[in-house]
């Protein structure tokens, strides 16, 4: 992932210092489960312990003769140890190095990533409480329908979140998978047994099954997890983006102190944040969508995924890093006009409540049909004149006398309209 949109929490954790690092603590771990069999000389072990080390640029240079980055990384690892280091990787193959360093990498960057959308969802959360009772215009198709609470919106985001942060969660313990099966799974110098040992000293899970390598869709469900936590997040910043056109000016992004909006507009507060947003989630689909294709591989295996998830893992990790820290900024600090929201509100002149009336008819016997031609008339003929919707249902004798005027107000009534919002946030335990 480019700088832009890298944070340095989460890149350590791709970082080519990290990557060896867990390299070494999986070499070490098998070590200490060898010596606890008795292959591996105490004595031994601890020197092992005591010397292993390794420097990137060393192992870059003995990888440019061996052509094998684990090699490269081994023999660096020995020359700090000496003799004993023939006592490493025992019973091994690179994979069972790879992917077990690997799952140990994903559990650190999926924690970092529930720790991203926990943020997220206390700021949804704030917004929702705060605007609960905010009487709002809601829309479908972009054209005014029928009134909400504005903090419903904030509410149904925060529970998207919450679903999705619950199978992010569940795909980085999936991938937080290991494997020391061998060169095609079938142990043939390390046992079952002390596989499962060494996975639970690194708290990882053991592939019940592997070939050369865990399968990869583990990898994919992480991958595929992460792509939709981005989507909630463009879903998010969509609202806003529509919610702070001039047009509708109901919310917008906060705007710091000597920010500028446009090099040739001095007048532009854009929705730059969320319209970045939008932009970076289409890429975490895209790596899905590659995560899918190296699930299929030759046999036992080949390695036509793995130079495609030395960019994907890290850059989707990385980049809904950023998303999250991004979309919780955007959430904390958006700007919600009231006035505005009021007077959206009230833009159609009270034709938002058409159903009602609707429905008022429909109880007094009128057939459904019958109802719903005399109400457009009434309000697309109020629409038309600009003159509100309420004011010529009272004026229509038809309708007067069909359902009385105090039906026809109750009708009207914003209250009424929101009456079921308290049970909707008790349902998703918001209240406070």
């Amino acid at each position: 992932m480019i700088e832009r949109y890298t944070r340095e929490e989460l890149a350590s954790i791709w970082s080519e210092q990290n990557k060896f690092r867990t390299w070494l603590d999986v070499e070490l771990a098998v070590a200490e489960a060898w010596r606890k069999r008795g292959v591996i000389p105490a004595e031994a072990l601890a020197e092992i312990q005591e010397k292993a080390a390794f420097e990137i640029d060393r192992i870059d240079e003995i990888e440019k003769t061996v052509q094998h980055d684990v090699i490269a990384f081994l023999t660096c690892v020995s020359e700090h140890v000496g003799p004993s280091a023939r006592f490493l990787h025992l019973g091994m193959t690179s994979s069972d190095v790879l992917d077990t360093a690997l799952a140990l990498q994903i559990q650190q960057a999926g924690g970092k990533l529930l720790e991203g959308c926990d943020r997220l969802l206390a700021a949804l959360k704030a917004k929702a409480l705060k605007y609960k009772s905010l009487p709002a215009v809601g829309r479908t198709h972009g054209i005014h329908a029928e009134p909400v609470a504005f903090g419903l919106r904030f509410a149904r985001f925060y529970e998207q979140l919450e679903r999705s942060r619950k199978r992010l969660a569940e795909a980085t313990d999936s991938a937080a998978t290991g494997k020391l099966s061998g060169a095609v799974g079938m142990y043939a110098h390390l046992d079952p047994e002390m596989e499962q040992e060494v996975l639970a000293a690194l708290g990882l899970n053991v592939a019940p099954i592997s070939s050369q390598i865990v399968s990869r869709d583990h990898h994919a469900d992480f991958l595929s997890a992460i792509a939709l936590v981005g989507t909630v997040l463009e879903s998010i910043a969509l609202e806003v983006r529509h919610l702070q056109r001039t047009e509708v000016g109901e919310a917008r992004e906060g705007f710091a102190k000597g920010q500028k909006g446009s090099s040739a507009m001095p007048h532009k507060r854009n929705p730059v944040n969320a319209e970045k947003i939008c932009g970076l989630a289409r890429l975490l689909r895209s790596n899905m969508h590659a995560a899918y294709e190296d699930v299929a591989l030759w046999h036992e295996r080949d390695i036509s995924h793995s130079s495609v998830e030395r960019i994907i893992l890290p850059d989707s990790t990385l980049a809904l890093d950023y998303l999250l820290d991004l979309t919780a900024r955007l959430v904390e600090n958006l700007v919600v006009d009231e006035e505005a929201v009021a007077r959206n509100l009230e833009m159609t002149g009270g034709a938002i409540f058409s159903e009602g009336l609707l429905l008022e008819l429909v109880k007094s016997g009128s057939t459904r049909e019958e109802a719903y031609e005399i109400i457009q008339r009434i309000t697309h003929d109020a629409l038309d004149r600009g003159v509100p919707v309420h004011q010529a249902a009272v004026a229509d004798p038809d309708l007067v006398e069909a359902i009385g005027r105090e039906r026809i107000d109750k009708a009207f009534d914003i209250h009424f309209a929101l009456r079921h919002v308290d049970a909707i946030f008790k349902r998703l335990g918001l209240e406070g």
